[in-house]
């Protein structure tokens, strides 16, 4: 039996089970991202709450890879930055804990947030135009995403009230030269939200290298699609989304 079986087993009989379940829901999520290419390397992260009264959430550990993360690796911190549980001793990335620390403390209905840095997410991100509405994938955001100036390295705790502002009560923020970031009532649902809006910031840069002029749909065409995705969301439809890639990610068909 490997360390890391030896490791997972052990923490796994000291702790409730649902927490050990949103363990797994975590880790599924970071290993999607690693299939999806979703990753830049160490550096970027998605967050889950813990469930129960105490404001603890799970983070990745500063220094594994995507493919690498497991239950037992997650670290569990307070919104506060304290360290509860940390088992590989590498500790978390300071910028991961200001931007999630402050979401998920003024964000009670946010369980899970996730952050990346994509090749199409930031490409899109350094546009003055952002988003726009030209693909169905799009409209999913209509009027649906914050954004967020950049200010350097999200190091400085004076950044999250700005952060917080400026996503309010959405459930996506585009970075502005940064990247994206969306939130979510589970890791289903805030997977569900990157997935389109990595895919829209695809579609767009693709449409935009054409050179053609492009077609920006009607605010009222963009609003009835975003109203039949609001809905879907209502419907937990995305719990069908994840499910479907998590049997691609058990059978290797990513």
């Amino acid at each position: 039996m490997s360390t890391a079986t030896l490791a997972s087993s052990s923490l796994q009989q000291r702790i409730p089970d649902a927490e050990w379940q949103a363990r797994v829901r975590l880790a599924q999520a970071y290993h999607l991202a690693a299939k999806l290419r979703w990753t830049d390397h160490i550096y970027t992260h998605f967050s889950l709450r813990v469930p129960g009264d105490r404001p603890h959430f799970l983070i990745n550990a500063f220094g594994q890879t995507f493919d690498e993360i497991l239950p037992a690796t997650l670290v569990k911190i307070d919104i506060d930055g304290n360290i509860i549980d940390d088992p590989t001793g590498l500790g978390i990335n300071p910028a991961g804990f200001v931007i999630h620390s402050a979401i998920h403390r003024a964000r009670p209905d946010a369980h899970a947030v996730m952050h990346t840095h994509t090749a199409a997410g930031i490409g899109v991100s350094a546009q003055q135009g952002g988003l726009l509405m030209i693909s169905q994938h799009s409209t999913r955001f209509h009027q649906r995403v914050g954004y967020h100036d950049y200010e350097g390295i999200a190091l400085d705790l004076d950044e999250q009230q700005r952060i917080v502002n400026d996503l309010g009560s959405l459930n996506a923020l585009i970075l502005r030269n940064h990247g994206l970031l969306t939130a979510g009532g589970s890791i289903e649902e805030a997977f569900y939200n990157l997935y389109y809006l990595e895919r829209a910031c695809q579609a767009q840069l693709a449409a935009q290298s054409g050179g053609a002029p492009l077609i920006i749909l009607p605010d009222a065409v963009a609003e009835k699609a975003a109203q039949a995705f609001d809905n879907s969301i209502r419907n937990k439809k995305y719990q069908l989304h994840w499910d479907a890639y998590i049997r691609q990610l058990n059978r290797n068909a990513l």
